[in-house]
């Protein structure tokens, strides 16, 4: 599922992450994910392999099949997009805080 919000350019602010999570981004992680990127009014996008999805959307991000050891590109572009990068980058640094009790 294909889903541009807008044309990225240069100017976007993007970081790259691996998923480290064993068994990838399952529908929960999904929904963390999602629930973080709302938090935000910069829009959001994930791309993988040059597919990118709308990171605010949990069809879009549970599609994406992103398994253990995914590469992924966050782009952001807003008025909170440093925000909005640090806190996805650093969801994704911690594992989604998986494991954690």
């Amino acid at each position: 599922m294909n889903f541009v919000l807008k044309e990225v350019t240069d100017k976007m602010k993007r970081a790259q992450v691996k998923v480290i999570n064993e068994n990838g981004i399952h529908l929960r992680l999904a929904g963390e994910l999602v629930k973080n990127s709302n938090k935000f009014k910069s829009d959001i996008l994930i791309e993988k392999n040059s597919e990118q999805i709308n990171g605010k959307s949990i069809l879009s991000v549970a599609s994406l099949g992103a398994e253990y050891g995914s590469e992924l590109t966050i782009i952001v572009n807003g008025q909170d997009e440093n925000q909005a990068l640090d806190s996805l980058v650093k969801l994704f640094e911690s594992g989604f805080s998986e494991g954690e009790k």
